[in-house]
This record gives structure tokens, C-alpha cells and sequence, in this order.
């Protein structure tokens, strides 16, 4: 088997596995070719991730790996990581390019569309991760006419080619995150990804599983409500939602299915938001049981 065989995707594949609609997507896809780099943000459980795989995929026409990657954020991430730094070896220390810089690479001598992902992007120190790269990845500020010195790299000027595409990725739940600096909100288009209980996909899919329809139904009323009060509480609002993902990736969903992933997945996170308010938090998950 040849794994690396490509698998034919078109938008009417996305259309099948992502929860919005065809005016939806083209429009998601014209943002996209023409700014270049846009955050998909919503709350845990959306397919933020999902979606922008998909996306790309879509776009390339294919499910190919080598032209969409993923990589993820944290504290820890840095210039080095992502451009280029020295790294120890064994006879010292040797200069090593990072993930993004060799995708800049790829992406240039290809031609074709690449798609970088990062997860987590609010979660690094992006004036460090980026450093004097910051201004290239501006959808006006791409090509060779643009190209700077790196620090690393005086003897070169690097550019960020045209035909690459950057998808981050925001968690709008996570407390300990500060603002997004005005830097990286100039240079990005902010999505909004919501939960999907009431769109008909949902149902549809859930149906096509041999999922029982009552509780089918049960799911989205519990939920639908839940998010109403969830949008409604002053110290939590729309970036709180509790997404469908986690009922989508599962073959079979039964009763005792649908209490355990109240109990070990969704309780949790009420109890975390409502940690000054046990009794709100009690009520709603007893609420989400009682089907």
C-alpha cells in the first residue's frame, strides 16, 4: 500500500463532513485566498482543527500532508523553533532551520498551495516566534520584492512565498490567555466557529449512525439550552459554548454513552465555569442527565 497515495477532496467533500453551509464555505475560501491568513476561534469541541484541514484540502483538491501542515503553540515556542537557531550537536553547535522556514521553502520551489496550520496561536509569544518575519507574512508584503536579512543569516534575504497560507487556531475559553496583541490582529481575519446542534448536518449525521432519534433530539434540546445560558452569564458569554465535536467521532452513542460524556467530559468544564457557583453548575448538569 502506498500511503502516500493522495486522496481526491472537493468542496462538496467538505460540504459532507463540516457543519456550514456552501455560502458559507465560498465565502471562507475567499477570505482565505485573499488575505492569506485568517484564526478560526471559537470554544473547545467546535472542530476548529477539523475545519481548517478540511479547508485546506479543499482548496489543494486533495488530502495531501506534505502541503498542509500542522503544528501547535506554547509558552515555550520560539523564533528558533519556528525560523531558524543553533542547536547542539556533537561536535557544538550547528544552525538548523525551522518548521517554518523549510515550509516557505517547499512552498516556493513548488508553486502549488500550502497550508500552515498552527493550533494553539495565542498561546505563543508571537512578536518572538515571528520576529522581523512578522511583516511578511502581510498579504501585500509577500514575494522576493519584500525579502529581509535574517538573524541568523546575513548572506540571505528571505521572503514568504505567495501561494502559502497560514490557518490559526483560538481557543476563545482558555482564562490564562491575555489579548491578542493589535499586531497579529492587523495582519489576520478572526472567524467565528460555533457549535452545530441546530444545523441540520448534525441530525443528519447522527441519524446516518443508527443513533436513536429520541435521544438525537434529546442532545440538541439539552445542549441548544445550555448554550443559551452559557451566552447569557456576564462572566462567560459566546466563547464559553460547549461544542458538538463530542458527539460526532463516535460509531455508537447510546444512553450510557451519551452519561459518560456528561460525567468525564462536559461536567468538568461546567464545574470549571461555574467553580464559584456549585449549585449553578449541580443544576446543569443534572439538567444535561435527565433525558
Amino acid at each position: 500500500i502506498d500511503y502516500k497515495e493522495k486522496i481526491d477532496y472537493k468542496e462538496e467533500d467538505f460540504l459532507k463532513e463540516v457543519y456550514i453551509t456552501d455560502k458559507e464555505y465560498d465565502k471562507l475560501k475567499n477570505l482565505i485566498l485573499d488575505k492569506k491568513n485568517i484564526i478560526l476561534q471559537g470554544s473547545a469541541g467546535v472542530g476548529k482543527s477539523y475545519a481548517a484541514k478540511r479547508l485546506a484540502y479543499s482548496i489543494i483538491g486533495e488530502k495531501d500532508n506534505e502541503r498542509v501542515k500542522m503544528i501547535q503553540f506554547h509558552q515555550s515556542y520560539s523564533y528558533e523553533d519556528f525560523i531558524m537557531g543553533y542547536r547542539p550537536n556533537e561536535n557544538g553547535f550547528e544552525l538548523e532551520d525551522g518548521v517554518f522556514y523549510k515550509f516557505c521553502k517547499e512552498a516556493e520551489k513548488d508553486g502549488r498551495d500550502y497550508f500552515l496550520i498552527i493550533d494553539e496561536i495565542n498561546r505563543g509569544n508571537i512578536s518572538k516566534i515571528f520576529g522581523e518575519l512578522f511583516m511578511l507574512i502581510e498579504n501585500d508584503k509577500r514575494g522576493k520584492e519584500y525579502a529581509l536579512e535574517l538573524v541568523y543569516k546575513d548572506d540571505e534575504k528571505f521572503f514568504v512565498p505567495e501561494n502559502l497560507y497560514i490557518i490559526g487556531l483560538m481557543n476563545t475559553a482558555d482564562r490564562s490567555l491575555a489579548m491578542l496583541d493589535y499586531a497579529l490582529r492587523r495582519r489576520f481575519i478572526f472567524i467565528d466557529i460555533e457549535p452545530a446542534f441546530n444545523k441540520p448536518q448534525f441530525k443528519n449525521d447522527l441519524e446516518n449512525k443508527n443513533i436513536d432519534k429520541d435521544l438525537i433530539n434529546k442532545i440538541i434540546e439539552k445542549f441548544t439550552k445550555l448554550n443559551e445560558t452559557i451566552k447569557s452569564d456576564k462572566t462567560l458569554g459566546k466563547g464559553y459554548t460547549i461544542g458538538h465535536s463530542y458527539f460526532c467521532n463516535r460509531k455508537n452513542l447510546n444512553k450510557e454513552d451519551y452519561e459518560d460524556i456528561i460525567n468525564y467530559e462536559i461536567a468538568p468544564t461546567l464545574k470549571e465555569y461555574w467553580f464559584d457557583n456549585e449549585d449553578k453548575a449541580e443544576k446543569e448538569i443534572e439538567e444535561l442527565l435527565n433525558i
